[in-house]
This record gives C-alpha cells, sequence and structure tokens, in this order.
C-alpha cells in the first residue's frame, strides 16, 4: 500500500506536465484601431469636442464683450454693482458648462466604447474556443513571452471581418 502511495505521488507531476497549456497574445489596441466601429466613435466624439468647444468660444466671447463694457462703463456705482453680478453669473455658468459638458464627452464615450469591448471579447472567446487555448493575453500586460505562444492578433481580426 505504501508503494502505490509513493508511485500515485511520483506520477502526480507528470500528470500535471502532461496537459499542455496553449497560450495565444492578442494585440486588444491594434485590433480595436482596425475595428471600423471605432472609427465612427472618434468621428463622433471628435464632433462632440467641436459642438462643445463652439458653444464655450460662444460663452467666452460674451463674457469678454461684458467684462470690456464694465471695464469701459464706471459711471455709477449701482450700475458697476449690476455688471460686476452679471459677470459673475456668466462665470458660474461657465464653469457648470464645462463640468457638464466633461460629464456628458465622458457618458458618450463609455456608451460608445462599450459596445466596441464587448464585440473584441466575444471575439476573442470565439477564437480561444475554435483553437482550443488555454489563455489569451492581451501584450501589454505580459512581462515575457516564450517562442510557443501564439500571436492570436490576425485570428481575431480574421473573425471581426477585418483585414
Amino acid at each position: 500500500m505504501k508503494k502505490l502511495i509513493i508511485f500515485l505521488l511520483m506520477m502526480l507531476p507528470l500528470g500535471v506536465f502532461a496537459q499542455e497549456s496553449k497560450i495565444a497574445i492578442v494585440n486588444t489596441q491594434e485590433v480595436i484601431q482596425a475595428m471600423p466601429e471605432f472609427a465612427t466613435m472618434q468621428k463622433q466624439m471628435a464632433d462632440m469636442e467641436a459642438k462643445y468647444k463652439n458653444e464655450m468660444q460662444v460663452m467666452q466671447d460674451e463674457y469678454n464683450k461684458k467684462y470690456s463694457d464694465f471695464v469701459a462703463q464706471q459711471d455709477s456705482l449701482t450700475e458697476n454693482i449690476k455688471r460686476m453680478q452679471e459677470l459673475q453669473d456668466m462665470e458660474q455658468r461657465t464653469q457648470n458648462f464645462i463640468q457638464i459638458s466633461q460629464q456628458d464627452f465622458q457618458k458618450k464615450q463609455g456608451e460608445l466604447f462599450t459596445p466596441i469591448q464587448d464585440k473584441l471579447k466575444n471575439a476573442i472567446k470565439a477564437v480561444g474556443d475554435e483553437k482550443g487555448y488555454t489563455y489569451i493575453l492581451d501584450p501589454q500586460i505580459v512581462l515575457y513571452q516564450g517562442n510557443t505562444a501564439v500571436d492570436a492578433t490576425q485570428f481575431v481580426k480574421a473573425k471581426l471581418g477585418i483585414n
């Protein structure tokens, strides 16, 4: 009985080595940048940014005009107090606009990017299942890559219909 236990303990490491792990890497940045959805997202984000910049410029121009008027017409204390209040209100609206536009921009970016990530994950999973990979890693995270690792980037691109 003792010999059987020793024999089983000796064979256990061999069983672990007998199970070959197939590891592949996928450069997700390369794949994402090649996806047409990503180009569409970038266009939408650039359009949104341009819209917000235009709105901000209009607000800044209005503020500058009011400030110039304030400096040029310092005739009465009552008028100056009223104009100062207008300038402070405009500054507050500008700050609120900046904060809201940044939040909207980030929210829109997340809404547009999530489907791209999901599509990529599904394609990677499909390639992993088809090719029998144990792991598919992104090379940006891997600290060492041996010569037996397979670059599955082209397989994922093909699965997504990207050249």
